[in-house]
């Protein structure tokens, strides 16, 4: 739960803040940026985790949310591009930027509280992910270590004992599948309740 929250933290705010200024300033980088998108997103997650986690002598869990941020920024920055570019066509950011409005004033006052709706969608979707990608790569033995606690390390040495004691496997298992479906039940609800469409 640690690994998926400050995950999704970490995703949302460097996302964000990338997505929004290219998507606010445009023209050279926003061109960079969308190539760089395109090659984080060619990165095949686990694979990934298992190359870079494994030369990782770390006990911690910073190794595995940094690793989980590197990997994760780029589909919220591109939430926060395309939000940022609608709103900022807005009439009342064209009336404050005739007005003498700053490039800063616009970004926090009128464009980041009407284009943030997506990003917080999306994040809480994305948290229960995170805490399923954090298991997977437990469980394969690049991700959290004992005596840390983690499902994908329950899972792991319960796997032994599939044949005489299911019950091992089944309750780490269950917890997991019950917490990622909560998170994405939660991401469903809160863009019902951000849609103005759906009011």
């Amino acid at each position: 739960m640690t690994v998926g929250v400050l995950a999704t933290l970490g995703v949302a705010i460097f996302g964000s803040v990338l997505g929004g200024l290219a998507g606010f300033f445009g023209g050279v980088w926003d061109s960079i940026l969308s190539r760089l998108t395109d090659i984080f997103f060619a990165i095949p997650v686990v694979l990934g985790g298992l190359v870079l986690l494994s030369v990782v002598t770390s006990n911690t869990v910073w190794p595995v949310i940094g690793f989980m941020v590197l990997l994760g920024w780029p589909q919220i920055s591109r939430i926060a591009r395309g939000s940022v570019i609608t709103a900022k066509q807005n009439d009342y950011v064209q009336a404050a930027r005739a007005l003498g409005a700053s490039n800063s004033r616009l970004l926090l006052r009128h464009i980041t509280p009407n284009a943030i709706a997506p990003v917080i969608v999306v994040a809480t979707i994305a948290l229960g992910t995170y805490i399923s990608l954090e298991a997977t790569l437990s469980y394969l033995g690049v991700g959290l270590k004992p005596p840390t606690v983690s499902w994908g390390i329950d899972i792991s040495a319960a796997s032994q004992y599939i044949r005489n004691a299911p019950h091992m496997l089944l309750w780490p298992a269950g917890a997991l599948a019950i917490t990622v479906l909560a998170f994405i039940m939660l991401g469903d609800a809160v863009r019902d309740a951000l849609d103005p469409k759906l009011r």
